[in-house]
């Protein structure tokens, strides 16, 4: 009886372990992402009874030019900054684990810094960089004669959208440069020693050898890449408010817009179904591509 009872509580006893992971998922992940979809499926202002209706809300964003703007204006801007940024960073990781390179350790963290800083205070210094008239980089490319007219870098569509890029670009250039050199170090020398004694040089061995076996680490930092980009709200909100003309509007601000705004809840969840549901099959999309079954 007491054999039957112990091993009762030895099979009990491992459940009873992990019952704390799976409780918080549900409550914090499961729970809201399944309330989120109902709510999607109602027509709600956050406060009185939701009123069921459907897929209208799915059927009008659809049809909502702006949606369509918002997925657009964030494919060009990470067209705009990711593929520099990842080159970038896999020139800056391959110096750093070079062994001639003087000051590892400070260029190091000197790259990351900008992840540190808050991307609010970071948001402001932009503005005050980029302003039309009195901006310093205007000043200074007027200086140089380079431009005779200043440049509304957020003011006209395309160079807001250029401007966020870069901005993005400033932030996550260091973090992505750190991951791909976590790649390179797992990369044996002996590969880049047998390349110069048969006569390949160090562009060669670059294209040849470094981002042929740091591929993964690409395809990771380009699912994170395109995560992010996709969900850009604080750089858009403060430098641009998502103008103008919308050109800087991305999904995340529009569904900061309807349910904050405009108190449209079901439309705003709908949003977020959609996107979340976009991101997936993106991110899975891009795994199928760069899959390696060798």
């Amino acid at each position: 009886m007491k054999a039957s009872k112990l091993n009762k509580q030895m099979l009990v006893a491992p459940y009873i372990y992990i019952s704390p992971y799976f409780i918080l998922f549900f409550v914090f992940s499961l729970y809201p992402i399944l309330y989120s979809i109902y709510i999607s499926l109602t027509d709600w202002n956050g406060s009185g009874e939701k009123l069921f209706i459907g897929f209208e809300n799915y059927i009008q964003l659809f049809s909502d030019n702006d949606f369509w703007l918002s997925l657009w204006n964030s494919t060009l801007i990470f067209l705009m900054y990711v593929p520099i940024m990842l080159f970038v960073g896999l020139i800056l990781a391959s110096m750093l684990n070079s062994n001639w390179m003087v000051g590892k350790g400070f260029f190091r963290m000197a790259l990351f810094v900008p992840n540190f800083v808050s991307v609010v205070a970071v948001s402001f210094v932009f503005i005050l960089l980029l302003n039309t008239q009195d901006g310093l980089v205007n000043s200074v490319l007027r200086s140089i004669g380079l431009i005779d007219n200043p440049i509304p870098w957020l003011e006209s569509p395309w160079w807001a959208r250029f401007s966020v890029a870069m901005m993005v670009l400033y932030r996550w250039l260091g973090y992505n440069m750190l991951l791909l050199l976590t790649g390179l170090q797992n990369i044996s020398k002996d590969l880049y020693e047998a390349a110069y004694v048969d006569g390949a040089t160090k562009i060669k061995s670059f294209f040849f050898i470094t981002i042929p076996l740091v591929k993964k680490m690409l395809l990771f930092c380009t699912v994170l890449s395109t995560i992010g980009t996709f969900s850009l709200f604080t750089e858009p909100f403060i430098l641009t408010q998502g103008g103008p003309l919308n050109s800087t509007l991305t999904p995340v601000l529009m569904l900061y817009r309807e349910s904050f705004q405009n108190f449209n809840f079901g439309y705003a969840s709908s949003i977020a179904v959609c996107f979340f549901i976009l991101m997936m099959v993106i991110s899975l999309l891009q795994m199928r591509i760069f899959d390696d079954k060798e």
